[in-house]
């Protein structure tokens, strides 16, 4: 499955607002004429939720992520190292 190349969020952006991607698929906003940035949508007032996290019915020390093509993964974060697998752990 392949991420939306133009989800409605970016196409709510007004014009003089960007975005970027933290390292770990966190979306943040850019107001270019304020020089400031924030978490949240500068129309909608919410977070867009991508990236990894945590999941309660995962077992302990595994997280739930997607890839930049959209696909669900799951990664191992136990001290034994980390593992990356589509298959639920």
């Amino acid at each position: 499955m392949a991420a939306d190349p133009h989800p409605d969020w970016l196409a709510r952006l007004p014009s003089s607002w960007s975005y970027g991607v933290t390292r770990d698929g966190r979306i943040f906003f850019i107001n270019e004429e304020a020089k400031s940035t924030t978490w949240l949508h500068p129309v909608t007032g919410e977070a867009v939720i991508t990236g990894h996290r945590n999941t309660p019915d995962l077992p302990t020390g595994w997280e739930e992520g997607y890839t930049f093509e959209g696909a669900r993964c799951f990664i191992n974060r136990l001290p034994t190292g980390t593992a990356l697998t589509c298959d639920w752990p």
